[in-house]
């Protein structure tokens, strides 16, 4: 890629996002858009201070929503949205923090000795970065000390960091779990594997009996799992038909409110209105009596399932049950502990536990499908980006320069923009592949398709654009020298950096851009409002949080800069707008637009630390195969030294901070129940605990507010 499709891709970019920002702008302070751009507000009934009636303001582009998210504290964010959602903007915050540190050392260290490294000029420079990255230093000079001193830096200040984010998020999820204690999961373990009651036929007499023996003095009762699969299509057909003959109610109470202000020659009209209304309430009441019965007759013939949801007399016991192993035979009486009750997946509570080997291999298989199909446009995406290498294998492609400069836009920016549009999908296709896994909790199932996305993107996006780059300049040399791999990477790594500076500048600008605009909703929202008719109580647009979507694009870009922060320094300037503009674009989106749908306090963070621990690794094996290829095997020993002792750093982690993650301690745990005890609300939280787990399909039916004696809708 030459500086001029660089420059072009960079200038396509921030003119879109400017362009997008300002229809945002423009859009968010319509009432009408309030469903599209408020609808977390809407859902929790907040005012919402529009400017009522025509005014110029409205029309006018500005920049206040930005200001407003700088001025939200963490704090606020914890108590709004939760420890997961503050998880996301602390790792927006990492990012500015590493690459604003690490783009000082670049410009004002790595870019002027890697700029001045070359005095031999009979080698000209084929990539624009070239000059400005450690592929210009001669081999053997003692200007890679610096490279090597930058190295350790960058190493040691990522791992301070990450050991502090560590520590500092761990003290926010104990703190965070002592400030809800009414939280029904910290009394209740969920059971798995039970064996059915010989004498009885049945596994609930098995539950109550093996607790009553085996914990007498913590166990407190149970509640079964059962097979709803049938009650749950009928309920939600029936659901659908009720919600149908709903919205012909509403837009029949409008007509006869408007009949009540015209004179009385319209009264037939008026009258005839009357009695639809009446007609559909009655279709309305027969709906929710069938509901009612089904849920009835499915009450009394329920079909128990080997999984129960058990709870105990404290937390202590809950903690001491689900950390320890019940039965000698493992696939017997499994107990964990148990998910918020919105964030249970209850059809898969119906999978045997033995079934979930044959889903994880199945989605294995799915992944690995999907990867091999991947290499096919990104390999094309770096055949666009060597357009002059393109040109030998496919002469047409020449026809590209007989416009001027859109042989620079076809180079810069179209091949970034194709990436990120297959990799849009990428997260959807992960997310259900992991349904398939059978997991117990939304979380965790999101927190699995959060990983897969990660590890594809790093293989695909990533590997697969330096490997297919750098085949395009030398067919095969990867494969023919497999044991030359860290040179071929280091060399590749340093020849691909201005493609990774369009990906970031496409993901960044015109990616956070579109994310805030919500093209798809806002688009849809115009068709129905303008093409299908609007009605007076249009429901928000609402949806959780995408978390398998947003950290593992974070993660990549963090991954990205790592590798190149000792490589090509002027990649890194390229990260902090992208940071920042990701940080205020999501802070608006957890206040205004997402829902939180359920809350693990935390747990995303150690898969977080993960991915960045693994940018600091490839980072030190990048650098081992570039001091090779560069003749200083004495800088490539000590960074195999710094290697491992960035491995040891992992490992004392995994031991220090991780455990709490995943585990309720018994310490904790007795500490809340002697508070609650203090307090005289132990007996109030138990209880709540014990009607929490009940299956959705048996909840009351709520006929609108109204009970079955009175009309739905008043008419006139």
């Amino acid at each position: 890629m030459n500086p001029e499709s660089l420059i072009a891709s960079a200038g396509l970019n921030m003119g879109l996002a400017l362009i997008v920002l300002s229809l945002f702008s423009v859009l968010k302070k319509q009432p009408s858009n309030a469903p599209v751009y408020y609808p977390r507000r809407l859902a929790a009934g907040e005012d919402i201070p529009f400017d009522r009636g025509f005014s110029i303001n409205r029309l006018r582009p500005s920049v206040s929503w930005i200001p407003r998210s700088f001025r939200i504290s963490e704090d606020e964010i914890l108590r709004r949205c939760g420890l997961d959602a503050l998880v996301v903007i602390r790792l927006f915050k990492f990012g500015i923090k590493i690459f604003t540190v690490c783009s000082v050392m670049g410009l004002l260290i790595l870019a002027p000795v890697n700029y001045t490294g070359k005095k031999d000029s009979t080698n000209d420079v084929s990539h624009s970065m070239d000059s400005f990255s450690v592929s210009n230093v001669r081999s053997g000079s003692s200007r890679l000390w610096v490279h090597f001193a930058c190295l350790f830096f960058v190493s040691a200040y990522v791992l301070y960091l990450l050991h502090k984010e560590y520590k500092g998020i761990l003290d926010k999820r104990i703190q965070h779990i002592y400030n809800l204690r009414n939280q029904p999961n910290q009394f209740t373990v969920l059971v798995r594997g039970i064996p059915l009651c010989i004498e009885h036929g049945a596994y609930g007499c098995s539950v109550d009996h093996f607790f009553s023996k085996h914990h007498p003095d913590i166990y407190h009762t149970y509640q079964m799992v059962y097979d709803g699969k049938s009650i749950e299509k009928l309920l939600s057909s029936l659901q659908n038909q009720a919600s149908s003959v709903e919205k012909k109610l509403e837009k029949l109470q409008q007509r006869v409110d408007k009949g009540q202000s015209i004179v009385s020659v319209f009264c037939s009209i008026s009258q005839s209105n009357t009695d639809d209304i009446l007609d559909q309430e009655n279709k309305l009441e027969q709906l929710y009596q069938k509901i009612r019965l089904g849920q009835s007759e499915y009450f009394h013939k329920q079909k128990e399932l080997p999984s129960a949801f058990v709870s105990f007399k404290l937390r202590q016991g809950m903690a001491l049950v689900s950390q320890t192993q019940q039965h000698v035979h493992p696939l017997m009486w499994i107990t964990e502990a148990t998910p918020e009750p919105r964030d249970i997946l209850w059809s898969n509570l119906a999978i045997s536990y033995n079934r979930l080997v044959i889903c994880k291999v199945g989605v294995s298989i799915a992944a690995t499908l999907l990867t091999i199909f991947f290499a096919l446009p990104v390999t094309a995406v770096q055949g666009i980006v060597q357009l002059e290498k393109l040109k030998k294998w496919f002469p047409p492609a020449r026809a590209v320069q007989l416009i001027p400069g859109l042989g620079s836009i076809v180079t810069g920016y179209l091949p970034s923009v194709i990436l990120n549009g297959f990799i849009y999908v990428v997260p959807y296709a992960m997310l259900s592949m992991a349904s398939i896994e059978g997991f117990v909790s939304r979380s965790k199932m999101e927190m699995k398709a959060c990983s897969m996305v990660f590890y594809f993107l790093v293989g695909n996006v990533f590997f697969l654009s330096l490997l297919s780059g750098s085949l395009l300049d030398q067919i095969g040399e990867t494969f023919t020298h497999p044991k030359d791999f860290l040179g071929h990477l280091a060399s590749a790594v340093s020849a691909q950096s201005d493609f990774f500076i369009s990906y970031i500048l496409t993901d960044g600008l015109s990616g956070f851009s579109l994310e805030i605009l919500q093209l798809g909703f806002i688009s849809w929202h115009f068709l129905r409002s303008h093409s299908f008719g609007r009605s007076s109580k249009e429901k928000p647009y609402l949806y959780g949080f995408p978390y398998y979507r947003v950290i593992p694009t974070i993660s990549l870009a963090i991954l990205i800069g790592m590798i190149y922060a000792v490589v090509a320094p002027m990649l890194l300037p390229f990260l902090i707008p992208y940071f920042f503009l990701g940080y205020v674009v999501y802070i608006n989106q957890m206040q205004d637009v997402y829902e939180i749908i359920y809350e693990t306090h935390g747990q995303y963070w150690p898969h977080i630390h993960q991915y960045i621990f693994m940018a600091v690794i490839l980072m030190q094996i990048t650098m081992i195969g570039l001091f090779g290829l560069k003749s200083k095997p004495e800088a490539s020993i000590l960074t195999i030294v710094l290697l491992i002792l960035s491995l040891l750093f992992n490992e004392y982690c995994k031991v220090r901070f991780r455990p709490p993650f995943y585990h309720f301690s018994i310490q904790q745990a007795k500490e809340i129940d002697d508070l609650d005890e203090l307090e005289g609300q132990l007996e109030a939280h138990r209880e709540t605990a014990v009607n929490a787990y009940r299956p959705h399909w048996m909840s009351p039916v709520n006929i609108s507010e109204s009970s079955s004696t009175e009309p739905l809708l008043s008419s006139c």
